[in-house]
């Protein structure tokens, strides 16, 4: 499979986070008011914390940075080579609503008609490369959000749904678990063709509804439970147990773990996350999460099931 740094075993991913940001930056934004961004010190900084996600044993984190998000996989190939871990890139398209004007006059049910223009693109970033520098995106990212199916949304899983058919790499969703938008994912994905056992809902960790998590586990997802740290989207015990639960029930064969961190994101002003959300970081879980996992009764194998065997599954090819 494909990773920033080239092809790695699916066998060696080892220790996997699921769902975890180098960088999440406008890059339309940072080009043009350069005096808000230290290109060294943000190198500088990706560098230490990525280091200190070796140091916690994790080996693999899963970068689900596409458009929209300020996807640049030369910058993360560069703090790439000082660090000792695999980081696996996406394609796909972020948006809760509307798609960019670049999409928005072409393509099916727009004024100038024709085929999907999105889905090309992403078929070229996982057989060919990104941006011509031979570094293949290794799976589909995609978000739904409490707006629901919008037009453009409805594009964009289309268009995954479609690239997906098209090459088998698997998808990850950003859902709004609270409305249940991972339902609505599965209902699209099925009728376009997915297989589902391909598709992580991610986010489920922001609910404890048990009924809705299990619906979307018996209908061949993965869960991602994949915000850890983010406590005031749903408290720290909350995520902990709910995780434990399913444990319980069976289904950590069905089950991811991650945080949703990055080493920047300019969504707010600096300092800002590390003071609201202070276990919003890359070692949460190592530090604080599997030990109270453990003390809940999940065993070793279960853990290791959720780190380990699931994102190995999860990227090896159907046969």
């Amino acid at each position: 499979m494909s990773t920033i740094r080239g092809p790695v075993d699916v066998d060696d991913l080892g220790p996997t986070l699921m769902h975890e940001h180098v960088f999440v930056v406008n890059e339309e934004y940072r080009r043009n008011y350069p005096e808000h961004w230290d290109e060294q010190q943000r190198f500088d900084d990706a560098v230490t914390k990525l280091r200190a996600l070796t140091d916690a044993g994790v080996r693999t984190i899963v970068d689900p940075t596409v458009l929209g998000l300020g996807r640049d996989v030369e910058r993360v190939a560069r703090i790439n080579e000082q660090v000792d871990l695999h980081i696996v890139p996406a394609t796909g398209l972020y948006t809760y609503r509307d798609l960019p004007f670049v999409f928005s006059l072409t393509g099916p049910g727009t004024m100038l008609g024709g085929e999907e223009p999105m889905t090309p693109l992403f078929v070229k970033d996982l057989t060919e490369g990104i941006a011509g520098t031979g570094i293949k995106a290794a799976f589909l990212k995609c978000a739904i959000e409490a707006h629901g199916l919008t037009e453009g949304v409805e594009r964009v899983l289309h268009a995954v749904a479609d690239a997906h058919a098209q090459t088998g790499a698997p998808i990850t969703v950003h859902t709004h678990a609270e409305s249940q938008q991972g339902l609505v994912v599965q209902r699209v994905f099925r009728e376009r063709g997915v297989d589902l056992t391909k598709v992580v809902i991610g986010h489920s960790g922001d609910t404890t509804d048990l009924d809705y998590l299990e619906r979307l586990i018996d209908a061949g997802s993965y869960v991602g439970m994949d915000r850890f740290g983010l406590d005031i989207l749903l408290p720290f015990e909350q995520r902990v147990d709910t995780v434990a639960r399913l444990c319980a029930k069976g289904y950590a064969e069905r089950t991811v773990l991650a945080q949703d961190a990055s080493c920047y994101i300019d969504w707010f002003p600096p300092g800002l996350p590390e003071q609201l959300q202070p276990r919003w970081n890359y070692t949460h879980i190592h530090d604080e999460v599997l030990p109270a996992l453990r003390a809940q009764g999940v065993t070793e194998e279960d853990i290791t099931t959720m780190l380990v065997d699931n994102p190995r599954r999860y990227f090896t090819p159907v046969a």
